[in-house]
């Protein structure tokens, strides 16, 4: 069996969950020793070294004494051996023995792992070997790079750290609504709430982090209406200096999966030109003008871009756009003229997710392609080669209530998506609150596809690079 097939049964082995109760514990027990001999785990070869350590401790007190007291031993075990064989047959005696041993050696580092694991997840929610597994597979993850902002952004960040730890989140820093732009105006820092949100998206602990993360004063002056998160970040930019270190310091302290940059450390005003020639500043006012966006820009005109951000871009393996808001939460971090050029010069793989439904405002009646046109313009360049787009509509009910707020569901427009020479990858990836009514993305539906379409696309690529190679052989060779 090759090591990428034994991989292939751990893996199935970790993902299957439909085994009875009565077999639980036994299927338990045999997919853990699969673990323990699947390659790569970096365990076993140090539990190897110990053994090979304590043989050589024993030879060397052996030759240090002269092997006077080890030779006595060894007659006494060989006498107790012998003694053994003669009552019990060897092909008994050998296999009870050897069975006793190997029985030890489990039971003895089994107990050991398992009062470690009690140490580091005192909650009992992992094995030491499901860390360890899980460690070595998500750092063996490819490298993903995420753009956007709003609540789009951490929905995908929260399934992708499912996959990989390898992730980079750039943010938009436009933003100056509501807790943000209080203390952007207040203290002249950078808005930090969809650099908090990410945070907590990409943190173990998600669940508690993000309620003390999002949990707003409801009293006190000054205190009402801001975050705790956010006054966080506004803290921690006092203390290191600006945002990008205090980002750093709290991704630390909190120890979440992958990192989260800033698009541009420069204070920008996005402003928008609307269809009836008003011009609209700021981004908060910008979703309420009610009007059709035909240009959008900011103030300054070219922020110079994060260099960490260009660098895991550079780097990437995978780029991802969206979701979001089109023109305050994706577009606006491409308005950063170095992120734009630096997505472009990239041969790998780049999607954009796109919307599910029409944001009133902001892209009432668009379609997928006008999406698509929409960046292409903002830019001057093509930056993604393949569009993810909602497969199955809506129920009646919620297309009711959206249509209530003049919220409608992007058209998909094959045809037109096809002449901008994107590919479509259509999948479901919506999920309904059946009390409220409102959609949003899935965030492990959403990460399956993604990470789906991104396996998809290194097989394509790995065939067609076969294919030019066995091309290019046949040429030298007539």
């Amino acid at each position: 069996m090759s090591i990428g097939l034994f991989r292939q049964v751990v893996r199935n082995l970790g993902s299957s969950d439909g085994t009875s109760s009565s077999q639980g514990g036994r299927y338990s027990s045999f997919r853990r020793l699969f673990k323990w001999l699947s390659p790569g785990i970096f365990v076993k070869r140090w539990l190897l070294t110990i053994y090979i350590g304590v043989l050589m401790t024993i030879l060397g007190l052996a030759i240090w004494l002269k092997l006077t007291p080890i030779f006595w031993l060894f007659q006494t075990v060989d006498r107790a051996i012998e003694f053994l064989a003669k009552v019990i047959p060897n092909y008994l005696s050998g296999p009870m023995v050897l069975g006793c041993g190997l029985f030890l050696i489990f039971w003895g580092h089994s107990r050991s792992l398992g009062e470690i694991s009690k140490v580091l997840r005192p909650d009992g929610g992992q094995t030491l070997l499901d860390m360890l597994w899980n460690n070595r597979r998500l750092n063996r993850g490819p490298k993903i790079v995420a753009i956007g902002g709003g609540t789009g952004l951490s929905t995908l960040l929260r399934g992708l750290k499912l996959y990989s730890a390898n992730l980079t989140a750039i943010v938009t820093v436009a933003d100056d609504g509501g807790s943000s732009g209080r203390l952007r105006r207040d203290f002249g820092v950078l808005p930090p709430g969809d650099i908090r949100n990410c945070i907590a998206a990409l943190a173990d602990e998600e669940k508690l982090l993000t309620e003390l993360f999002q949990y707003r004063f409801e009293a006190g002056d000054g205190l009402m209406g801001h975050s705790f998160g956010n006054l966080f970040l506004t803290a921690m930019s006092e203390i290191t200096g600006d945002l990008e270190r205090a980002v750093v310091a709290s991704s630390k302290v909190l120890a979440i999966r992958g990192r989260v940059l800033p698009a541009t450390l420069t204070d920008v005003t996005l402003w928008a030109r609307l269809a009836d020639g008003r011009i609209i500043q700021g981004e908060s006012s910008i979703g309420e003008a009610d009007g059709q966006i035909v240009e959008i820009g900011c103030t300054p005109e070219h922020p110079p871009a994060l260099p960490a951000a260009i660098a895991a871009i550079q780097e990437a393996d995978y780029i991802i756009m969206g979701p979001g808001s089109l023109y305050t939460s994706v577009i606006s971090n491409l308005l950063v003229p170095e992120i734009a050029a630096a997505i472009a010069a990239r041969n790998v793989p780049r999607i954009y997710v796109c919307n599910i439904m029409t944001q009133p405002g902001e892209t009432t009646g668009y379609t997928v392609a006008d999406h698509i046109e929409s960046v292409d313009r903002a830019c001057g360049q093509k930056l993604f080669d393949a569009v993810l787009v909602q497969k199955n509509p809506p129920s009646a009910g919620c297309l009711q209530n959206y249509a209530e707020e003049n919220s409608y569901p992007v058209l998909l427009d094959r045809d037109d998506v096809k002449q901008l020479g994107r590919s479509i990858f259509s999948v479901n990836v919506m999920e309904e609150d059946t009390t409220t009514r409102y959609l949003r993305h899935n965030s492990r539906r959403l990460a399956k596809a993604l990470i789906h379409f991104y396996r998809r696309a290194q097989e394509s690529s790995s065939h067609r690079s076969i294919k030019v190679a066995t091309v290019a052989r046949n040429i030298k060779s007539a």
